[in-house]
C-alpha cells in the first residue's frame, strides 16, 4: 500500500533547498559533508511544514541532476533521513516524508504555543497580546445582561446580530464611508471572513495575488483552498506597495482576487499611503479583480503623530471592487473571535447564503460583548491600553535586539504588532530550529513568502517587553551562535522565565 498522499516536484524541492542560505563559514569552521547539508535542509523543510508529511520526494537521480550533486550524495542524504525517522521508503513506491515517533506534526501556519510551555519557552510565534482588562470582564458582564431576549430565539444569525451589524456600519460611516447594515456580515474572526470570501470568489486553481511577504496563516488558508498564489513584492523598507509591479501582475496574471494589508502590514509593519490606495483600487477595478483589504491592524497606530490615510474602501464606497475585512482579535483580544466583512449588499447576501454550509453563524455572546464595547466607549479605552502596551513592547524589543544582535537589520514600524528583521545572512529556518533548543520560539521568513522566499528573515512580534524582551533577544543571539557554528554543540539550556 502506497503511504504518500502528495508529491513534491524536483524543481520545487530544489528551489526550497537553495533558498536556505547561511552566513559564509569563518576561519576554522568545519563545513558538514554535502549529504549532511542536504539531509538537514530537507529535515528543516519538513519540520516547518513547508514540505508536507507523507509527501513523495523526487527520485535520487532526478534530484541529483537538479541540484548538480552526485547521486551518491542524494542517496546518503535519504539514508540519513530514514535513520532519523524523517523518511520512509518502499521498493517500487519511492520515498516519502515522515516525522519520528513522538514528534508533533509540524504546523504550516503560526499556531499558538501550548500554555504549559510558557514557563520555559518565550513565544515570539504569535502576534497576540493578553486581554486588556478590566474591559474583557466588563464586556462579558454587559453581554450577559443583554442575553435574555436572544435566549428565546434559535440563536442562529448567519449575517450577525442586527445590533452589531448596525454598530459596525455606523463606525464606517463615521470614518467617512457611508455604510448600511446590509453591507456588513459578522464572521468568526478575520480568518473566517477571508475563508468565506475565497470560497465565494476563487475556486480551485484560480489565481490570487498576494503581497510578498504576507500573513502566513492567510497564505496557508489560500493554499489549502487550492488557490494559485501570485506574489507581488513589497517596496523596500516601510514604503508600502510597489504600484508598477501590482499593475503588471493585475494586467498579466488577471487574478480573481487580491489580498492586501494596507494598515501596518503583517509582517513588515508598512503603512500604505493614500495615493497608493487610490491607485491600487483603480488598477484592480480596471483588471476586474476583487481587492480584499485586511483592516485587522488599522487601529494599532503606536506613535501619536501618525496620520491614518483613508480606508481602502473609501476609494470604492459602494463595495463593488473592494471587500473589507475587520476583526476584534488584534485590536482587542485574539480570544474574542469576532470579525466582519464590509462589501456590496449583493456580495453580503451571497456570503450569508454560502454560510449555511459552513458554520451557520458566530457565537451570540461574543457578538454582544463586542457590541457592548462599541456602544459604551469601552472599545476606545481598551484599544488605547493595547496601543500603550504594544508601544512599550516594541521599544523594549527594538533596543534589546539592537544590543544583542547588531548585525540584524530592520526598520521600526509606527504601528502594528510585528518587526520584520533581516538576520545578517543567517537562515531563518535554521534560526527557528536553533531557537527551539534555547527556549525561544520564532517564525522564519519563508512562512510569510511563496516557494522559499525570505529565508534570510524572521518576524518578531511586540508581545514581550521589559526583562522578558531582553531575555528573548539573548536567546535569539544564542540561537544565532548555534547556526554560525554549524549547529554542533554549544546548545545553551533555556532558563525558566515567567514574566
Amino acid at each position: 500500500m502506497v503511504q504518500w498522499t502528495s508529491a513534491v516536484g524536483t524543481a520545487q524541492l530544489a528551489r526550497l533547498l537553495t533558498s536556505q542560505q547561511d552566513r559564509p563559514a569563518g576561519p576554522g569552521t568545519r563545513r558538514p559533508p554535502a549529504y549532511r547539508s542536504l539531509a538537514d535542509g530537507i529535515r528543516l523543510l519538513v519540520l516547518e511544514g513547508r514540505v508536507p508529511v507523507a509527501a513523495r520526494l523526487p527520485a535520487e537521480r532526478e534530484l541529483a541532476l537538479s541540484l548538480s550533486v552526485s547521486r551518491t550524495t542524494v542517496a546518503a542524504a535519504y539514508e540519513a533521513l530514514r535513520a532519523e525517522g524523517f523518511l520512509e521508503s518502499r521498493r517500487g513506491a519511492g520515498s516519502w516524508t515522515a516525522v519520528p515517533a513522538g514528534n508533533p506534526l509540524p504546523a504550516r501556519g503560526l499556531e499558538p504555543l501550548p500554555p504549559e510551555a510558557l514557563g520555559s519557552v518565550i513565544d515570539l510565534g504569535t502576534a497576540a497580546l493578553p486581554a486588556p482588562e478590566p474591559w474583557l470582564t466588563r464586556a462579558v458582564q454587559g453581554a450577559l445582561e443583554e442575553l435574555p431576549p436572544y435566549a428565546h430565539t434559535h440563536g442562529d444569525y448567519p449575517a450577525g446580530l442586527p445590533a452589531l451589524r448596525a454598530m459596525i456600519a455606523e463606525r464606517y460611516t463615521a470614518r467617512g464611508i457611508p455604510t448600511m447594515p446590509e453591507q456588513i456580515m459578522v464572521t468568526t474572526g478575520a480568518m473566517g471572513a477571508i475563508d468565506a470570501i475565497c470560497h465565494l470568489f476563487s475556486g480551485r486553481g484560480e489565481r490570487i495575488a498576494v503581497e510578498s511577504p504576507s500573513y502566513a496563516n492567510i497564505l496557508q488558508l489560500m493554499r489549502e483552498a487550492g488557490a494559485r498564489l501570485v506574489p507581488v513584492a513589497m517596496a523596500e523598507g516601510l514604503a508600502g506597495w510597489d504600484l508598477d509591479r501590482w499593475r503588471q501582475v493585475l494586467r498579466e496574471a488577471a487574478p480573481r482576487i487580491a489580498y492586501v494589508v494596507a494598515d501596518f502590514h503583517n509582517p513588515t509593519g508598512a503603512l500604505a499611503g493614500e495615493d497608493q490606495r487610490r491607485q491600487l483600487v483603480d488598477a484592480a477595478r480596471s483588471a476586474g479583480t476583487v481587492l480584499v483589504a485586511d483592516e485587522t491592524m488599522t487601529e494599532l497606530w503606536l506613535d501619536p503623530d501618525v496620520e491614518m490615510p483613508r480606508p481602502v474602501c473609501g476609494f470604492d464606497p459602494a463595495g463593488s471592487t473592494v471587500i473589507t475585512v475587520g476583526s476584534a482579535s488584534k485590536a482587542f483580544w485574539a480570544g474574542m473571535r469576532i470579525g466582519w466583512v464590509r462589501a456590496a449588499p449583493d456580495v453580503i447576501r451571497s456570503l450569508v447564503a454560502a454560510r449555511a454550509y459552513a458554520d451557520l453563524g458566530t457565537p451570540v455572546l461574543e457578538q454582544l460583548a463586542i457590541n457592548w464595547l462599541l456602544s459604551t466607549g469601552g472599545w476606545e479605552q481598551a484599544v488605547e491600553m493595547r496601543r500603550e502596551q504594544a508601544r512599550d513592547n516594541r521599544d523594549a524589543l527594538v533596543a534589546a535586539v539592537r544590543r544583542e544582535l547588531p548585525d540584524w537589520e530592520f526598520t521600526v514600524p509606527r504601528g502594528g504588532l510585528t518587526l520584520w528583521v533581516r538576520t545578517g545572512g543567517l537562515s531563518g529556518s535554521r534560526l527557528a530550529e536553533a531557537g527551539e533548543r534555547v527556549g525561544v520560539r520564532v517564525p522564519s521568513g519563508p512562512r510569510f513568502g511563496v516557494d522559499g522566499a525570505f529565508e534570510g528573515y524572521v518576524r518578531l512580534p511586540f508581545t514581550v517587553g521589559g526583562a522578558l524582551a531582553d531575555e528573548a533577544a539573548a536567546r535569539l543571539a544564542a540561537a544565532a551562535r548555534i547556526v554560525v557554528s554549524g549547529g554542533s554543540g554549544g546548545a545553551e539550556s533555556p532558563r525558566s522565565f515567567v514574566a
